[in-house]
């Protein structure tokens, strides 16, 4: 961002849950963009908690209201701006907008993904959701009187969509420039690397929706990503996990922070898999305990695992493959081996060794048993789900 330059710092509220003392503890968290340092301030105690330091992976388009942050091992939520110069400058230049990847958009997802990221938009929310024709009809109330509501409405509760809550400079207005015109053809000839004119294929099979104004904005993001429990549980759009013969994959906040999810995505649809399920998730060291609890004491790299996976985003999708086969086995296959240096040795086409680095930032974490497969796919889709 251009207007960087002009602002000596960028002050955030930030929030720590310690797991130790099990107390919330607040922070001013302090920006420098001109060396990309930061320091912590505790509010409570009222003295300085961290002194002005480089953090890898913390970078100013991390900093925004709802995110997750990772400095040195301790998860920081970032929960408001810190002053009015903060609040001015990052609200307009890290705007958020919504947009959903429509039923026939989803063979596209892969490329569509890439599209994003190659933009400069960040996925800061994703949910593969199916939407009841009440939701549906909320979400394009603005529709209502046209005469091709009802067809809309058909089409994008007809199977799964992709809600994405989305950040980047000016949003709204890029998004849209993105996506193109609502029809296709005319995207073709007037935007012709718009997502539409890539994608889509008639005016009500365009591929994506996008929303256009802040109004709309709030109120899709409300409907997919509450934050109510009440709402999560009874008005969100159902998740869409087949939890049967199906595998957990999940996308490690390395690859998702470098933007790598269209084509680790475009890898897994290309080779016959069909993802059934997915969500973006931001886990706590618990959850992350718990989950790889399996791996405890087995293998040297249980805490570097569980403290990446804490660093970012993820995000968790259920495998299906062809109905008789062993989905878990046959995926774990396209995996490659855990370390992706041998991975290029032996089996270079697979996805850790396109996209690791080493044995903890190796792009993706499989089910190792096909035993716990179900097990591993329902503690995302059934558990932690319904907390996010």
């Amino acid at each position: 961002m251009a207007e960087d330059a002009q602002v000596s710092k960028f002050s955030f509220m930030a929030e720590w849950y310690d797991t130790e003392a099990f107390l919330l503890k607040k922070f001013l968290l302090f920006f420098f963009p001109f060396d990309s340092t930061l320091e912590l301030y505790d509010l409570k105690n009222r003295r300085i908690f961290l002194k002005r330091t480089t953090v890898s992976g913390v970078r100013l388009k991390d900093l925004f209201i709802g995110n997750t942050v990772e400095v040195y091992s301790r998860q920081l939520k970032i929960i408001d701006y810190g002053d009015e110069t903060t609040r001015s400058k990052m609200s307009i230049s890290l705007q958020k907008t919504f947009g959903m990847i429509k039923p026939d958009g989803l063979k596209h997802k892969g490329n569509i993904f890439r599209t994003i990221y190659n933009n400069g938009f960040l996925i800061s929310k994703l949910k593969m959701a199916v939407l009841s024709k009440e939701q549906a009809s909320h979400l394009y109330e603005q529709h209502r009187t046209e005469s091709f509501f009802s067809h809309l409405i058909e089409h994008v509760t007809s199977g799964p969509v992709i809600a994405m809550e989305l950040i980047a400079d000016r949003a709204i207005a890029n998004w849209s420039r993105l996506v193109g015109p609502t029809d296709p053809l005319e995207a073709r000839r007037t935007a012709p690397k718009s997502i539409r004119a890539c994608f889509g294929e008639s005016v009500s099979h365009n591929a994506i929706h996008r929303a256009t104004c802040e109004e709309h904005v709030q109120k899709a993001i409300d409907l997919f990503f509450p934050t109510d429990p009440t709402d999560i549980i009874k008005k969100a759009p159902s998740p869409c996990a087949k939890l049967k013969n199906t595998t957990c994959c999940i996308i490690k906040p390395c690859a998702v922070k470098e933007g790598k999810l269209g084509d680790i995505v475009s890898t897994i649809t290309e080779n016959g898999f069909e993802i059934t399920a997915m969500q973006m998730f931001f886990m706590d060291r618990p959850n992350a305990e718990e989950f790889y609890e399996v791996y405890k004491g087995v293998v040297n790299e249980y805490q570097a695992m569980v403290n990446h996976m804490i660093s970012g985003p993820c995000i968790a999708m259920e495998i299906s493959a062809f109905e008789n086969e062993d989905t878990a086995v046959k995926f774990r296959e396209l995996a490659g081996p855990a370390d992706p240096d041998i991975a290029r040795k032996l089996r270079p086409n697979t996805i850790r060794a396109r996209f690791g680095k080493d044995k903890i930032e190796n792009a993706i974490h499989v089910t190792d048993l096909p035993d716990d497969a179900p097990l591993e796919v329902i503690y995302f889709f059934k558990i932690l789900s319904l907390a996010t």
